[in-house]
């Protein structure tokens, strides 16, 4: 058995140092490049959400669209709340129900890495179509002239029979 062997010439030295400075300089300008990936990202999710502002929904206390571009987007399932923190009875008290539900979407949030100025759009079921204006007050203390985009839909009743108004909504997280 032959075997043929092909004999490969050593690099020369100015050939070795150009292959480092290329290697090197390949290396920098993906640090670089990186390095402006991190930065702008970071800049961008320092941008504030865009709400579609009219004079129905502003005085109703929602907005018609709110926009944001890019973030992590957290679904909220329906919660209600019947009892506060020490476990008093809140049955008979919207206040306290909507004040109740709205601390408890912020600990879901904060545990998504977020809170409650991060929500978008929110649908709110209550048990009596008198209890609107009221929600809309609340609303208006809890997250100021940026309303989310928001429904509310009268039931006739909710899971729990105390509940006088449930919330589910969305946030988006880190958007622009």
């Amino acid at each position: 058995m032959s075997s043929t062997h092909e004999v490969i010439p050593a690099a020369k030295p100015e050939q070795i140092r150009e292959t480092k400075m290329v290697s090197m300089a390949s290396s920098r300008a993906f640090i670089g490049l990186i390095a402006a990936v991190l930065v702008f990202g970071f800049a961008a999710s320092l941008h504030a959400k865009e709400f579609l502002k009219g004079e129905r929904p502003q005085t109703r206390g929602y907005s018609q669209a709110v926009i944001t571009e890019g973030g992590k987007i957290v679904w909220l399932a329906g919660q209600l709340a019947v009892v506060d923190d020490s476990g008093k009875s809140l049955a008979g008290d919207l206040d306290g129900q909507v004040r109740q539900i709205f601390k408890l979407i912020n600990a879901t949030l904060e545990k998504a890495g977020g809170k409650l100025s991060d929500m978008v759009q929110m649908t709110v079921f209550i048990t009596d179509v008198r209890y609107g204006d009221r929600l809309t007050q609340i609303r208006r203390e809890i997250f100021g002239d940026n309303f989310l985009g928001s429904a509310l839909i009268t039931v006739t009743a909710l899971a729990i029979p105390e509940a006088k108004v449930e919330i589910q909504g969305y946030a988006v997280i880190g958007s622009k």
